[in-house]
């Protein structure tokens, strides 16, 4: 690398620790903001900090919220007899830009994989049979990721879920296997919700 002045340097390396983000690309960041206007900075200053001091989880769904409860979980044109189960809040939304569901979310925050120390206890399991047991919920759609981890988390959440009584689907494979959902188009997607099946 290149001898920078300290401060760029330090700049340089720290924003190459953001996922997706090369050397170059953080260069090129860097030399943007030193480029900029202070009061520009000021601003991403300030919308870095509101993320970290002013979001938390849904006290119902775990999803990233500003508020006790998210958008989706306040929202009661929702039907709340159907819960959409995904690994992380920026899967909802692929499923959202369907427009063609219209329940309620549950964030496991992870899949089950034991190479990397995660089981069902790490993932927020007790609040989605909290919900469950209050008896308003008739089915569950189980939206992981269509991975290895997804899948096993799809299968420990059916054999768990099954016995108390919800209907519990998959969506259909119409995401490529070993993807996130998050690279889903709008059609693949409302068409994998579509073609759920039973499990």
């Amino acid at each position: 690398m290149p001898d920078f002045a300290e401060p760029l340097a330090r700049l340089i390396q720290e924003v190459t620790r953001l996922p997706g983000i090369g050397k170059k690309s953080a260069q090129r960041i860097a030399f943007h903001v030193l480029r900029a206007k202070r009061e520009d900075i000021d601003r991403l200053i300030a919308a870095l900090l509101d993320v970290k001091e002013k979001l938390g989880l849904c006290a119902a769904c775990n999803n990233i919220s500003d508020a006790e409860l998210c958008p989706f979980c306040r929202d009661p044109h929702r039907d709340r007899r159907k819960i959409c189960v995904v690994e992380e809040p920026h899967n909802i939304l692929p499923v959202e830009t369907t427009r063609t569901f219209d329940g309620l979310y549950h964030v496991l925050h992870g899949s089950i994989s034991p190479l990397r120390g995660v089981g069902p206890e790490q993932l927020r399991l007790k609040e989605l049979l909290d919900r469950i047991a209050a008896g308003e919920v008739e089915e569950i759609i189980l939206a992981t990721n269509p991975t290895v981890e997804g899948e096993a988390t799809a299968v420990y959440l059916a054999r768990l879920l099954k016995p108390l009584g919800v209907r519990v689907t998959r969506i259909a494979m119409g995401i490529p296997v070993g993807s996130d959902l998050e690279f889903a188009d709008e059609v693949t997607m409302s068409k994998s919700l579509e073609n759920r099946r039973e499990m």
